[in-house]
Order: structure tokens, then sequence, then C-alpha cells
């Protein structure tokens, strides 16, 4: 089982950094639904470059294994803001899907920072 261990840490790592990468690339291509969705919801839509660098950045070193760590805990808070802010309404099943589907992927990311990236990464070639 050891063996498989470099390879399930690297497919973990890319499966979670590449929803993030294509969440904030497609915020990018639908800024202006985006923006106003978040004020709707009563987040500033000044913030959205931010959201945007964030889920870019931090989706693009979760693949690489780079500043892993801080990338998967920045990440974890981020996607348990977001769902106290746009996930709460329970009376909608969708709405219950999606809060559930975050609290899996808040663990999965807890995992890595407590983990690391594993031995196929940045940050393990970094730490020789």
């Amino acid at each position: 089982m050891n063996a498989l261990n470099p390879v399930s840490t690297l497919v973990g790592r890319i499966l979670l950094g590449v929803m993030f990468l294509l969440a904030g690339l497609d915020k990018i291509g639908g800024f202006e639904g985006t923006q106003g969705y978040m004020q709707a919801m009563g987040v500033p839509g000044m913030l959205l470059p931010l959201v945007i660098l964030l889920e870019v950045g931090a989706g693009l070193a979760l693949i690489l294994g780079l500043w892993t760590r801080w990338a998967a805990i920045l990440l974890a808070g981020f996607t348990l803001l977001a769902n106290l802010i746009f996930h709460l309404d329970f009376s909608q099943a969708m709405q219950q899907i999606l809060f559930m589907k975050n609290l899996a992927i808040i663990g999965g990311l807890l995992y890595v920072f407590a983990h690391g990236a594993g031995a196929w990464s940045i940050d393990a070639r970094r730490d020789r």
C-alpha cells in the first residue's frame, strides 16, 4: 500500500486543485454575473478579484504541490465561508447537497494541510 501513497496524494491534490482553478477561471469569464450574484447575497462585488486570485493561485499551488499547506488551509477557510454565505438555504435540496459536498471538500483540504503535499511535489523537492 505504501507504494500507492505518492500516486494517490498527487491525484488527490490535482483533483482538489483543478476544481478551484476552473472555478476561478469561470469567474473571469462570467465576471459581471458572478459579481451580481455576490452582491445579491450581501457580499461586496469588489471582492471578486481576490476570490479569483485565491481560487486560481491556490488551485495551481495545490496542483503543483507548492506551498501546499498554506494553499489547503486558505481554500478550506474560503470554502467554509462560501458555504455559510451561499448554501445555507436548507429548504432547497440542492443547497443541502452543495453544503455537504463543500464540507467533504473542506475535509479533504484539511487532510492535505495535516499531511502535506506528498513525495511528488515541489514542496518535497525543496525540503530535501
